[in-house]
């Protein structure tokens, strides 16, 4: 079981994103308290209203992610999640290419499919072509790692004969898909390094187009099933899951370390192996009281 920080977000106008703390700073507690990666969200130009009633300010994860790159040693560096459908395919796959390039190969590209209307609509992308296009971006984002030459016609492009050179670390640079649905499942089988279950409950499920994930019990069947697919498939690599998990006074002197290390065990039982937490702060204060409490009572 590994854990990853994910960066406070600040919701609505009030404050700034950065409120949280430095994210120099933070990214360096992060990795001193044990957490073995860290996450950015993305929303390049959401709803005025959105926001207001609760969105939250992002930053460009894959900018920002190479900013902490450079101030850490070994931290993996999650886009959790960005948005596949925003960008040309290869445009994407440049600038994941170059974070795990100058990160030496530290890099994980978390993707989904999208859900606001009006951030598509701002973008100039047209929000029921989102499925396909994501599709497009699964099968080319290696075709663009790879380093060799290769041609695809896409919907809005064509590739005849080009090559991305340098080549990133890894091969391929892992991607998790976020989603509950079983399409995300199928995506995971054939083409990804892990799922990124959402379980924020039935009002986030249903902003962000995703059916609600179920019980543990249900959610265990549905990695073994997973799984299964992908070795039917002919993989043989591991899939990750990553669990996004919340509890009363979690990281603070209201702390239950026993009911949550049990909780861990159940989520490891169930074949979770990433846990994604978050401080829920808007003070540097107490993003850095979290950080060294989690990682004192759960990394050590």
């Amino acid at each position: 079981m590994r854990f990853i920080f994910h960066y406070p977000e600040t919701t609505g106008y009030e404050g700034d994103i950065l409120d949280a703390g430095p994210l120099r700073e933070v990214a360096i507690a992060v990795e001193r308290a044990g957490f073995d990666a860290l996450s950015l969200s993305e929303h390049p130009i959401p709803g005025a209203r959105w926001l207001a009633s609760g969105g939250h300010q992002t930053l460009d994860p894959l900018v920002a992610l190479g900013y902490i790159a450079g101030a850490t040693e070994r931290l993996r560096l999650l886009t959790y999640l960005a948005v596949a459908p925003y960008r040309n395919p290869f445009l994407l796959a440049k600038a994941a290419a170059t974070l795990d390039k100058l990160s030496g190969g530290r890099a994980i590209l978390g993707l989904g499919t999208g859900y606001q209307k009006s951030e598509f609509h701002a973008l100039g992308i047209d929000f029921e072509e989102r499925n396909a296009l994501f599709d497009e971006a699964l099968e080319t984002l290696p075709l663009h790692w790879s380093g060799e030459p290769f041609s695809y016609a896409g919907r809005h492009f064509n590739a005849r004969d080009v090559i991305a050179r340098p080549r990133p670390v890894q091969d391929p640079i892992p991607i998790w898909i976020g989603g509950n649905s079983k399409l995300t499942r199928r995506r995971v089988a054939a083409h990804a390094q892990g799922w990124m279950p959402m379980s924020g409950g039935s009002q986030l499920s249903s902003t962000a187009r995703t059916p609600e994930l179920g019980p543990i019990g249900q959610l265990a069947g549905d990695i073994a099933e997973l799984r299964a697919s992908a070795q039917q498939q002919g993989r043989t690599d591991p899939i990750d899951v990553v669990y996004s998990y919340n509890a009363e006074g979690l990281g603070t002197s209201a702390d239950e370390p026993d009911r949550n290390r049990e909780a861990f065990a159940e989520l490891d039982k169930a074949g979770i192996t990433w846990i994604v937490v978050s401080a829920r702060t808007r003070e540097r204060s107490e993003t850095m009281d979290f950080i060294e409490s989690f990682g004192a009572s759960y990394l050590r």
